[in-house]
């Protein structure tokens, strides 16, 4: 089943935003398996993502590329919330 996960960081701007997709494309996660939406957004100075991931599983193997990044990046991520997905429209 697909869930959604929301990560609210306490620091993320812009500019740690835009290290952490290179990062990720580096090591080969800039479209990790599964991975169905992903939108950043909010305060300029403590970014949001939501991320739409058609498995658990997909989405804790993502995680195991994405937190040592964020890490080295000193992004700081309050837990996710994680819903399950009822519905998908897309278009």
């Amino acid at each position: 089943m697909a869930l959604v996960a929301l990560f609210e960081t306490e620091n993320m701007t812009y500019d740690s935003y835009a290290t952490v997709l290179r990062r990720l494309a580096a090591a080969g996660a800039a479209a990790p398996a599964g991975r169905m939406h992903h939108t950043c957004y909010g305060d300029p100075s403590r970014l949001r993502v939501v991320d739409v991931f058609d498995t658990q599983e997909n989405f804790a193997a993502f995680g195991q590329v994405l937190q040592p990044i964020l890490d080295d990046v000193g992004v700081r991520l309050r837990p996710p919330i994680l819903q399950p997905v009822h519905n998908i429209i897309r278009g």
